[in-house]
């Protein structure tokens, strides 16, 4: 009767410390990605602040009346991050094609400060998202391994997205083995 109740003592508190152990690797997951969610927006912020800096740069420089002011127009509080990244790409699209088509801008000083200012911010960017996207990635595989899969019911945890479609090959496989 002892070893019995030892044994079972044992394998409760065994599966107490795998139901922590897990809950542990979620919430260190959690904060990884709300940290890197919070440097998004930052650089996020400072992109479109760059290309507000280069519109009038541009109208000064090509004697436009109107060019982006929709960028002008654009309040970051009502946007997702992932909004706001596809948006600021829409944004890029137009800035650069512009300055593509006008070799004159390349002679603005003031515009080539900006520019380097915004490649700068472009790395930074790139780095957060690729370290989101590993992270989302190393999230997701918990939602779908067991036993984590087991914890995410219990506390409702949710798969997320990838801001790129960078990773989404891995989660497919991921997504793929757990209908298997």
């Amino acid at each position: 009767m002892f070893y019995i109740v030892v044994g079972s003592i044992t394998f409760i508190a065994f599966i107490l410390l795998i139901i922590v152990i897990t809950y542990n690797r979620f919430q260190f997951s959690i904060i990884k990605i709300e940290e890197a969610e919070a440097n998004i927006g930052i650089a996020l912020n400072k992109k479109l602040e760059l290309i507000r800096r280069s519109i009038p740069v541009i109208k000064d420089e090509l004697k436009l009346k109107e060019f982006l002011e929709e960028a002008n127009n654009t309040n970051t509080e009502e946007l997702s991050n992932f909004e706001l990244n596809n948006l600021l790409s829409e944004y890029s699209k137009k800035l650069f094609s512009t300055i593509d088509d006008n070799d004159k801008l390349y002679k603005s000083e003031s515009l080539i400060k900006i520019l380097n200012e915004y490649n700068n911010n472009e790395i930074d960017l790139v780095g957060t998202i690729k370290f989101y996207n590993d992270t989302v990635v190393d999230y997701n595989h918990l939602i779908l391994s067991f036993p984590s899969n087991i914890i995410r019911h219990i506390f409702g945890y949710r798969k997320m997205e990838f801001y790129s479609h960078e990773k989404r090959e891995v989660f497919e496989i991921l997504r793929d083995e757990k209908k298997n």
